[in-house]
């Protein structure tokens, strides 16, 4: 009945898409498994795409050959770039998707992706011959062979749904969760743990009262994620803000006692970064308010996502509180929010490819690791199908570093050092985040895709030019003088010194105050010869002028870092033979069994005194 697959992939959320297109796009033969055909690319959460760090992982996956990028500039309503005010490295795009668009593109995208195939059905097995996932089993019964297997299940693992003092068993609102996978992994060998997370009530738009909220607009000129040809918004959508006041407080007090995280119902770590409404209350009581952001679920619904407002309290005691909120006087519930509680498995028992180091050829992505986010989950997907692929075809593993993307940060973090709660990406988790801009990806990137066979011609010769432009832009800059008396205007306007003799345009840029579109507009003359470019190149060329040293800098602290990545430690290594290691850094090597010193060197628990010792051992 079904042919042997290369990869089988099991569940159909951002990480199981991201790992079926890869691994097709590569010229592997997937099957993507799935409970619900109807739910492929199911926005579980909030209908948005990026923020911080997150949207520079979007990027990242875009630029490698992933679709992520591009699905979510086919579907978004509004698009805007955060933190704007702070420098490139913290510039993150965000866009709000239209919920429904967005999983119906992904769908259709796989339905047309060549080497794709697709089973309906609860996968409760993985088929293990010597050691190696050799296939999976299902519901049914029935034994589908597969060379490798890449588990995605998010939150369905034994999931658990709570609302008040009342629970029921799913991995999504109305939908059931996954049975068999747990135990069959646990008798493997497999360390598992629970894990939390919750989703707001939804709203009907048509009763509320935008009129009392403030309107969000995105950006005037927006962008977009993907590097392709893809169009940006003409028209945006508007979100909405509004906060809590002490009465919704009062309220939500009220059903405390039938809360089931503070009742200890719930076993599972929540996300720290994201609360709920109940959590934020009691953690930050001398709060008056909590800002709630009121998101549109897409052009043409009417559905409402009450972002900030996630909560598990009884229903009636949410519907009480909302009705207090500004603007929420009369709003009619759509849907409660909910807590989920689930299964997840420590990372550490993965090494940096994603493949687990208990069964060769099974690879884990996405929550089943410990993440949290649409973007964190797209990216574990892509890479674990992108090594499943060279693996089975024998190439060589594709690891990204820390120096590199966010991507390797991730996995990196992960793998090293585990996580005991959902993981989730923040720009001060990269140590060298002025490199790993939103801005950039293209041009660290999609060279490496290219050469994976993800990223095609078109985007290759694309980022070629965009690096020849930016390059010529930036000679120009660095060798076009500029005469007081054309720039000494501007620069008073801009509250920077004027200049007393004529200086390079690219002196000028270094200034805190002053950009390359400001040079533009004051110079005819450059303002002329920057539009000959495209906007990506003239914007990548201002950056690299300005922050010239600091680049630098970080280049030059990237490579002696990288050094420690040089040390390879081969074979199987005893750590406890080595008496002059501490204690926990024994137990913590045995556990990773680093591949090199370097990643070594930043294993939680792990001291620098320690990674002396080893590399003394080593070099005996």
């Amino acid at each position: 009945m079904f042919p042997e697959y290369d990869i089988i992939v099991v569940g159909a959320g951002h990480a199981g898409c991201e790992a079926a297109a890869a691994g097709a796009k590569m010229g592997s033969k997937v099957l993507l498994a799935t409970m619900n055909m109807n739910t492929i690319a199911q926005m579980s959460c909030n209908p948005a795409m990026g923020g911080v760090a997150k949207g520079q992982i979007v990027r990242e996956v875009d630029a490698l050959g992933g679709m992520s990028g591009i699905i979510t500039d086919q579907t978004m309503i509004q698009f805007r770039m955060l933190n704007k005010s702070k420098g490139p490295a913290m510039w993150s795009p965000r866009a709000q998707s239209d919920r429904m668009r967005f999983a119906e593109a992904w769908r259709l995208t796989l339905e047309q992706t060549d080497n794709v195939d697709f089973w309906q059905e609860m996968v409760t097995g993985i088929e293990v011959e010597a050691g190696k996932a050799v296939g999976i089993r299902t519901s049914l019964g029935i034994t589908i062979r597969g060379k490798s297997v890449i588990l995605t299940n998010g939150t369905f693992l034994n999931g658990i749904i709570h609302i008040g003092e009342k629970q029921m068993g799913g991995g999504r609102s109305a939908e059931k969760s996954a049975k068999g996978l747990t135990e069959q992994l646990i008798e493997l060998g497999f360390e598992a743990g629970r894990m939390k997370t919750g989703t707001p009530p939804r709203v009907d738009g048509r009763s509320l009262d935008y009129t009392k909220m403030e309107e969000q607009f995105g950006d005037e000129n927006p962008s977009k994620f993907s590097y392709t040809d893809t169009e940006p918004l003409a028209t945006q959508r508007s979100c909405y803000i509004t906060y809590t006041n002490p009465e919704v407080h009062e309220i939500l007090k009220t059903g405390f006692e039938k809360s089931p995280m503070f009742q200890g119902r719930i076993q599972g770590l929540g996300p720290r970064y994201c609360p709920s409404i109940e959590d934020k209350i009691n953690r930050f009581a001398d709060r008056t308010r909590h800002q709630i952001f009121v998101e549109p679920e897409g052009w043409n619904t009417v559905e409402v996502y009450v972002n900030g407002f996630s909560s598990s309290l009884p229903e009636h005691v949410q519907f009480e509180a909302l009705r207090k909120i500004e603007g929420f006087e009369n709003a009619k519930m759509f849907r409660p929010g909910y807590a989920i509680e689930y299964d997840f498995f420590p990372p550490t028992q993965l090494n940096l490819t994603l493949e687990t180091k208990l069964v060769e050829n099974l690879y884990f992505a996405g929550q089943i690791n410990g993440t949290t986010g649409y973007e964190e989950a797209a990216c574990q997907g892509l890479m674990a199908a992108i090594n499943a692929h060279n693996k089975i075809n024998s190439k060589e593993p594709f690891i990204l570093k820390r120096s590199e993307a966010y991507i390797g940060v991730l996995i990196d973090d992960l793998v090293n050092k585990g996580t005991d709660e959902p993981y989730r990406m923040f720009t001060s988790r990269a140590e060298h985040r002025i490199l790993l801009r939103q801005d950039n990806a293209d041009i660290r990137l999609t060279k490496l895709g290219y050469e994976l066979g993800l990223a095609d011609e078109n985007r290759m010769k694309a980022v070629e030019k965009k690096i020849a432009e930016t390059a010529e832009i930036i000679a120009y800059l660095n060798n076009k003088p500029i005469e007081p008396g054309d720039i000494n205007n501007m620069l008073v306007e801009l509250c920077s010194a004027p200049i007393a003799e004529k200086q390079r345009a690219g002196q000028l840029i270094k200034r805190p105050n002053v950009e390359i579109e400001d040079i533009a507009k004051a110079v005819p003359a450059i303002g002329e010869y920057l539009s000959k470019f495209k906007k990506d190149s003239v914007e990548q060329a201002g950056i690299q002028v300005k922050y010239e040293t600091y680049i630098e800098k970080e280049y030059a602290m990237a490579a002696k870092m990288s050094e420690l990545e040089n040390y390879t430690i081969k074979g199987k290594i005893n750590y406890s033979d080595i008496p002059a290691l501490s204690k926990e850094a024994k137990e913590k090597l045995l556990k990773v069994e680093p591949e090199t010193i370097g990643q070594a060197s930043r294993i939680s628990g792990v001291s620098p005194a320690d990674i002396s010792v080893l590399m003394v051992y080593l070099g005996k």
